[in-house]
């Protein structure tokens, strides 16, 4: 009875060995599909870091700066006066273009009076014109009748060969006159050009102060009042505040599971225990390789191992949707970047 019961009990730990067995494999299979399918469903990748557009502020004039109420890594919203050109010089050119605007209405009112004379002068040659034609019609039958001398009506017709000669330099005139005054249609040309150097003129002027375009931080400041601005060259860097995103690094092999528009949670170094959600809004399609580029006309190829594959890394934006006041972005802070595919508000796949 006692070898009886020793062979069950051996046979019972044997068949609860092969079932633990059985179980441990099934389980681990179990749980390489799961972490398969996760690993590929929701991409995962900690070669990522933060980052937003930085903006270049450069003024549209050059001068000295005068004015330079920011210091560097300062917060300013959009309108606040980050620097300021000597603005003297672009005044002057106002007072200048105005002082000419005003000489110029006073031309153009000369020139309007101008016109009216030669208007005036142009009737009054018209109607001596009609004077001397009314005479000439009325002496001309008096010929025949020898009441008027041949002579006496040499001189009328004469004398309205003058007037209506008269009458056309009188017309000539004043259409030179109007086209000194400048007019084209319903606008004065001499004006307009006056006007439009004022405005130019105006606008350089508002250009000596330049305000921040969108909120933003101060970074990289390294001018003082007194320095030479430059049109065009940059003066101050701006980090727009506007937008942040992750750039997320994931292998080539990840990027069949990555969509535009899949949400993401981001965790950032610097906050390890704040999730920020993000959504995808590309996917890069192109990376710069060196190997296969052109030199001195000739392709550079490197060698290759064909049994060792190293897989590509392409960028992928993730545009970050949440904000935490108590926790700001920085730009270049190391991130982790989860894919969680499409959800809706409530946070349903």
């Amino acid at each position: 009875m006692e070898v009886r019961s020793d062979r069950n009990r051996d046979r019972g730990r044997r068949l609860i060995g092969r079932a633990l067995s059985v179980a441990i494999i099934s389980a681990a299979i179990l749980m390489g599909g799961y972490v398969t399918r996760e690993y590929y469903v929701h991409p995962r990748t900690d070669d990522a870091y933060v980052r937003a557009n930085v903006v270049g502020i450069a003024p549209h004039v050059s001068g000295p700066i005068v004015t330079l109420p920011v210091v560097d890594n300062q917060r300013v919203s959009a309108g606040d006066l980050l620097f300021e050109v000597d603005p003297r010089p672009y005044q002057h050119e106002v007072d200048r273009l105005e002082a000419k605007l005003a000489l110029t209405n006073l031309d153009v009112q000369a020139y309007e009076e101008a016109i009216g004379a030669a208007r005036a002068e142009q009737a009054r040659r018209e109607a001596d014109a009609a004077y001397s034609r009314q005479y000439l019609d009325r002496i001309t039958p008096l010929l025949s009748k020898r009441y008027v001398t041949a002579n006496d009506v040499y001189n009328a017709r004469s004398r309205l060969m003058a007037d209506e000669a008269a009458v056309r330099n009188a017309e000539s005139e004043a259409k030179r006159a109007e086209r000194q005054l400048g007019r084209l249609g319903g606008i004065n040309a001499r004006v307009k050009e006056v006007e439009a150097e004022v405005a130019d003129a105006q606008l350089k002027a508002s250009y000596c102060s330049v305000h921040a375009p969108f909120d933003g931080y101060v970074t990289n400041l390294n001018i003082a009042v007194g320095e030479y601005a430059n049109e065009g060259r940059q003066v101050v860097s701006l980090v727009d505040d506007r937008t942040w995103y992750v750039l997320a690094n994931f292998r080539e092999n990840f990027l069949p599971h990555i969509k535009v528009g899949m949400t993401a949670d981001v965790f950032l170094l610097s906050y390890p225990h704040r999730r920020f959600r993000g959504r995808v809004q590309g996917v890069g399609w192109a990376l710069h390789q060196d190997n296969g580029a052109t030199v001195d006309g000739l392709p550079a190829i490197e060698p290759t191992l064909n049994w060792v594959r190293l897989s590509q890394r392409f960028p992928v934006r993730v545009v970050l949707e949440e904000r935490d006041p108590e926790g700001p972005f920085r730009m270049g802070t190391t991130a982790v970047v989860t894919i969680q595919g499409f959800r809706n508000d409530a946070g349903q796949q």
